[in-house]
């Protein structure tokens, strides 16, 4: 007869939440910690068919330790951050300067499945699918690399999507050892989470939405680089060259108006971009501001897991939000500073660590709140998707480098931000940009979409079945 034994798990103030866990259970899964054993994490796996991961992989690699460079030296290798929305993306990927035999080793082919093995509990579990073609590059040591069996029962995009679905989340957390900060759930846990064996033909549907969405992200980002050109030509910045210079000569009088003495400051490439800008038509960007905040000091006691959003500046990627590792807000918290609300088709802008990076509130989200080191701002007599698309390309990228100051961490201000220069354009270029960003925007959203989708299918297809 099998004994039962009673993981219970404490919550300061709350009720004692435990559940009954059999002695077979507990000495199959070689574990002893109570948070293992929640019932928030258990799924009957009676239903129908699993099987651990583990069988279905022909692979299952860690990446390599290797230092990286932002110099464009080596091989491309992706990291945690460059896994977004379920897939890999090379938009700020840096590199590694590493022998072709440990390249050759490491190397990532078309659907490699790549999971996120240590970082904070929020971001462990992160998986992507490796879609690009045509770029050698390899991966991290706190990545796994994964690889379906060829004649197996698993497709690489449904074992991607499963594990970003509801089951592969619920197990994920379930597998992940907890630390202080941190959380770790290595290759051989990694193996162990069970996946539901789906008919073949679904697999294949879950495939086809999984390779829409990818391509509705690739046609994005054409579309957005389509707007690029159209700026820098009408600028006269296409051919421009702004290379990073051995030195450049200033005079006293420039050091005492700016208040900076650091180098960096006066880098030959800024005054080249900035003397280009005064040439075009162009105002300084409090010219288009109606009116702003700089957003409030939140603690992570007022975050929870429903409410009102709260942007922080995680959130904030070039052109778009990221809202998969969102908190939110209580009505209560959310009024403690009405001026830090957003609204759609409102620009926030990072103004502390990745500084300038901007995005546009989205009309699916009717309101939220700003974390602090964020300027929100709404924009007048101007497009709104043409100046954030500004703020985010060269025009806007090296001012904004320009006026940042610190040293760890980066550090803008609005009295410096509001000098920006914006470059005003004939008004059919304007909005033939806008129209581009627009149409970017679009496609991205659907790519989300499509994404959803494969995710709410899984989740419904294992349901059905279980039925």
């Amino acid at each position: 007869m099998s004994r039962a034994v009673a993981a219970v798990v404490f919550y300061p103030h709350e009720m004692i939440t435990y559940s009954i866990i059999q002695k077979s259970q507990l000495e199959g899964a070689l574990r002893l910690d109570a948070e293992y054993y929640q019932p928030e994490y258990f799924i009957d796996f009676s239903k129908r068919k699993w099987q651990p991961i583990g069988d279905a992989l022909s692979l299952c690699q860690y990446g390599i330790s290797q230092a990286m460079n932002d110099e464009k030296i080596g091989y491309p290798i992706f990291k945690m951050n460059d896994i977004n929305h379920s897939f890999l993306f090379d938009d700020e990927v840096r590199f590694a300067d590493i022998p072709t035999t440990i390249f050759k080793e490491f190397q990532l082919k078309k659907n490699d499945v790549l999971f996120n093995r240590v970082n904070s509990e929020e971001f462990v579990g992160r998986t992507g699918i490796y879609k690009l073609e045509n770029l050698e590059s390899v991966f991290a040591s706190y990545l796994i690399r994964m690889q379906t069996k060829l004649d197996g029962d698993i497709l690489p995009d449904y074992l991607n999507i499963f594990l970003n679905s509801a089951y592969g989340l619920k197990q994920i957390r379930k597998f992940a050892r907890r630390a202080v900060n941190q959380a770790n759930v290595n290759a051989e846990e990694l193996k162990q989470i069970k996946i539901a064996i789906l008919p073949r033909s679904a697999q294949e549907k879950i495939a086809e939405l999984s390779n829409g969405s990818w391509r509705e992200f690739q046609n994005s980002k054409t579309l957005y680089s389509q707007a690029e050109g159209v700026l820098l030509e009408e600028l006269g910045l296409k051919d421009f060259e702004l290379n990073d210079d051995l030195y450049n000569v200033v005079n006293l009088s420039d050091v005492q108006s700016a208040n900076r003495m650091d180098a960096e400051y006066f880098q030959l490439k800024y005054d080249k971009l900035i003397s280009k800008l005064k040439s075009q038509n162009s105002k300084p960007l409090e010219n288009f501001v109606a009116n702003y905040s700089t957003g409030f000091p939140f603690k992570s006691e007022n975050y929870q897991e429903h409410g009102i959003p709260l942007i922080r500046i995680n959130n904030i990627k070039r052109g778009s939000l990221d809202l998969g590792d969102t908190v939110y807000l209580s009505e209560r918290d959310y009024l403690l500073s009405p001026k830090d609300t957003a609204r759609p088709d409102d620009i926030v802008l990072s103004m502390s660590g990745t500084i300038g990076m901007s995005a546009l509130i989205p009309s699916d989200i009717p309101r939220c709140s700003i974390n602090q080191r964020i300027l929100r701002f709404k924009p007048k007599e101007i497009d709104e998707n043409y100046l954030m698309f500004l703020l985010n390309s060269i025009v806007g990228d090296y001012q904004l480098a320009q006026i940042g100051t610190g040293g760890v961490q980066t550090n803008i201000s609005y009295k410096d931000i509001k000098k920006v220069l914006i470059p005003i354009l004939p008004r059919e270029k304007q909005q033939r940009i806008a129209e581009l960003v627009r149409q970017s925007h679009e496609s991205r959203k659907k790519a989300k979409e499509l994404l959803e989708t494969a995710k709410r299918k899984v989740e419904e297809m294992i349901e059905n079945q279980a039925k």
